[in-house]
């Protein structure tokens, strides 16, 4: 049986109709995209107008953060996101003006732009970038965009005045580390880094990875080892170790990154060989108990499995105890069966993240801030402080942002453009319990949480 080919006329015709629709949906997409860049660089220029304008010796800095929180939480996202994008809309409009319009034209995809933009990134002549962009326009309105990434990036070389040591040189400068959650108890960890020290960790690993699935390799003929390698396949049949080739790069990986010394970078004494990786981990009483199983959740953030919080809770150094309402799940109290300083876990019970509305960063990347300033009289109390990045921290004390408290956590953020944003502290992960028909659960006592910080024993 052949596919689609008893179909009638009229559903040809209408997958025909269909196609096209897709076709002109998706323009219209990539053009809305490209207005939506077109307005964030505007208003990337009209902070950096003000900048100018006042002189300031930050070159605009704080009013691109203070022009993207405003967007941001208009938009309810991160401003650290739109920050980002704005930069990228500005570098897209200003430096490739010509892959815009195209763009905004609907005769390429965003996807085709960013290829093309990012292959030529480097081209600092604006007549070598416009000729660069004339002839990638043209055969990208033809082509998919993983084709012309490849050809982008041989037609770019043509224009490229510098040579790729000096490019090298500059890129390096870029090379980062960075985390991103995923659901399900699973986080990503990416890494950018020079080519040769990636690709040379990562036959590393897959070198170690193979060497655990067999059970005698000095002994295994040298072209088996080859098949299996260009094979990769997922399972060896009669193999040391079960898991996959996959898995067991991972765990090597984190084996080493959380165990293994610095040796390029270490100080005498190995001080930073010492330094172990920590995780603050808020869990149910009921879920540590066995009786529940509710998610725990990571540094306030995503959640992990019951079995890999109650390990680390029966690992942990100390823990605090996060008293909640047993109806509304509201936080009650914070006592530690060690000593310590009481204001700043409540804070950091109750905060859980950044208190500027759309930031995720937890407590312990952000400051204690005083809402009203203490050298004005503020007081250094419950309902005066909150957890604030440093990003968010500058942008109270050195733009028009102002932040009001309200009471139980509440607190009200207006920018500069005169609205107001109100952000609320999240609510407790903890297990809370209906009312029955008579009332009993009013005056039913407290359930708990346990906020365990832990050196994870792996």
């Amino acid at each position: 049986m052949t596919a689609l080919a008893d179909a009638t006329l009229e559903q040809v015709d209408a997958l025909a109709a269909l196609t096209e629709t897709l076709v002109e949906v998706e323009r219209t997409i990539s053009r809305l995209q490209a207005a939506r860049d077109g307005i964030l660089a505007v208003g990337s220029r009209l902070a950096l107008q003000v900048a100018e304008q006042a002189e300031h010796p930050d070159h605009g800095e704080m009013s691109a953060r203070t022009v993207a929180a405003e967007f941001a939480a208009a938009l309810r996202i991160s401003d650290r996101t739109v920050q980002r994008r704005m930069a990228d809309a500005t570098w897209l409009v200003e430096r490739f003006p010509l892959v815009w319009e195209a763009q905004g034209e609907g005769r390429i995809s965003a996807a085709h732009a960013r290829v093309v933009c990012e292959a030529g990134e480097h081209l600092d002549d604006a007549a070598s970038r416009a000729a660069y962009s004339a002839q990638m326009i043209a055969f990208a309105e033809t082509e998919a965009p993983s084709r012309v990434a490849r050809m982008a990036r041989r037609v770019a070389e043509r224009f490229q005045p510098r040579s790729i040591d000096e490019r090298h040189r500059d890129a390096r400068k870029k090379r980062s580390l960075w985390v991103k959650d995923v659901g399900d108890g699973m986080s990503q960890l990416g890494m950018l880094g020079p080519s040769a020290l990636v690709h040379g960790a990562f036959d590393r690993l897959t070198q170690m990875a193979r060497s655990m699935q067999q059970h005698e390799p000095e002994q295994q003929p040298q072209r088996e080892r080859e098949q299996e390698q260009e094979q990769e396949q997922e399972q060896v049949q009669g193999q040391a170790d079960p898991r996959t080739l996959a898995q067991l790069r991972n765990d090597l990986a984190f084996d080493l990154l959380l165990t293994g010394a610095p040796l390029g970078h270490d100080r005498p004494g190995g001080s930073l060989a010492a330094i172990r990786g920590s995780v603050s981990i808020t869990v149910p009483v009921t879920t540590l108990m066995g009786v529940d199983t509710t998610p725990a959740e990571l540094n306030g953030r995503v959640p992990i499995d019951p079995v890999t919080a109650r390990r680390l809770a029966g690992a942990a150094s100390g823990w605090d105890r996060v008293l909640t309402h047993p109806v509304t799940g509201a936080l009650l109290a914070v006592d530690r069966y060690r000593p310590g300083p009481d204001l700043r876990r409540h804070l950091r019970a109750r905060d859980q993240r950044c208190r500027f509305p759309t930031c995720g960063y937890p407590p312990a990347d952000c400051d204690i801030d005083h809402h009203h300033d203490a050298a004005l009289g503020g007081a250094t109390a419950e309902s005066n402080l909150g957890h604030l990045c440093r990003r968010h921290h500058m942008l109270k004390h050195h733009s028009p942002w102002t932040v009001e408290p309200l009471g139980d956590g509440v607190y009200a953020w207006t920018g500069p453009s005169g609205k107001t944003y109100i952000d609320r502290a999240p609510r407790q992960n903890t297990v809370t319990f209906l009312e029955d028909d008579e009332g009993g659960g009013e005056g039913g006592g407290v359930v708990g949480g346990a906020e365990v910080v832990s050196t994870p024993p792996f």
